[in-house]
């Protein structure tokens, strides 16, 4: 269901790749809220949510020091961005944690969000990336 469409590559390799692994976890996600047999979802909600939040810190950090050795001058609105993300997912977080109930409500939360967000930031955003 989530997958990294032609229109999403940036002609980047790396920070492609990158973004190949965030829908990669979105679509975890996905399979998670349509599996019937797996009545309490929390602790694996858990494991997407902390797996999502370590690879985009890790992802913003690479795509931001790419932008740095290019000298891009749109780096200071990436970082905001980035930083408005996290915190996005640390809310996401909380409230997981606070909230067993709702779960499969909780996912479709996190995926519309996630979905929203990271394909308007790759289209109109990273997508003004120069190639370096």
């Amino acid at each position: 269901m989530y997958e990294m469409k032609p229109e999403y590559y940036i002609g980047i390799d790396m920070i492609d790749e990158e973004h190949k692994q965030i829908f990669k976890y979105a679509d975890e996600a996905y399979e998670l809220l349509h599996d019937e047999f797996t009545v309490d979802k929390y602790d694996k909600v858990d494991v997407i949510l902390e797996k999502l939040r370590n690879y985009t810190v890790k992802h913003f950090t690479d795509e931001e020091h790419y932008m740095e050795s290019i000298n891009y001058k749109k780096l200071f609105t990436q970082k905001v961005q980035h930083q408005q993300f996290i915190n996005k997912l640390d809310e996401f977080m909380d409230q997981h944690n606070k909230d067993m109930d709702d779960q499969d409500e909780q996912i479709m939360g996190i995926l519309q969000y996630l979905t929203e967000w990271l394909v308007n930031h790759i289209l109109h955003v990273d997508g003004q990336i120069p190639q370096g």
